[in-house]
């Protein structure tokens, strides 16, 4: 059973939604299973990720990924709405919506790489960067200055992680 409107509409919406952010460079993509969305707002990276599984534990009638994704960009137009009239900046609400559930206070080269948390080893790091970095390479097609900010984040995370358990 078929929710929403064809990819293709809400491509076209998500393209839309970046251009009244002003986020020029962003990525998107999908599996069978899963979707995500993710792009940099005023030096930030931002990861946007949604599933199958996780809509039907929401109690959602979702069978299709493209659903998923279509959910997804429902939402950053709501947010860019919000964005546009002034109401709240879209770190603002970012930020708002983590502190909800009271979220752990975490460096934003943790963040930059996509961790809600810090992680337990240096391994972790290293392969969430190789993840991105495949993605965000300029030999692969990628934003060199995302993967530069990628890159950046990546080093601060091992520097800070040394230097906890050292301490």
């Amino acid at each position: 059973m078929k929710k929403y409107s064809t990819s293709v509409n809400y491509e076209k919406k998500l393209e839309n939604v970046m251009e009244k952010l002003g986020v020029k460079d962003y990525n998107y993509d999908w599996n069978r299973k899963e979707c995500f969305i993710e792009f940099t707002y005023k030096g930030q990276y931002y990861r946007f990720e949604h599933s199958v599984d996780k809509a039907q534990k929401a109690g959602e009638q979702i069978v299709y990924v493209s659903d998923c994704f279509a959910q997804l960009v429902l939402t950053l137009e709501d947010i860019a709405r919000m964005t546009s009239r002034g109401i709240y900046e879209l770190q603002t609400w970012i930020v708002g919506m983590k502190a909800l559930p009271s979220a752990e206070k975490i460096p934003n080269c943790f963040i930059t790489l996509g961790f809600d948390s810090i992680p337990e080893n240096e391994t972790e790091i290293k392969n969430q960067y190789r993840r991105l970095a495949k993605v965000y390479h300029p030999d692969c097609g990628g934003n060199e200055k995302l993967f530069k900010n990628l890159t950046k984040a990546k080093d601060e995370c091992l520097k800070y992680f040394r230097k906890e358990n050292n301490a």
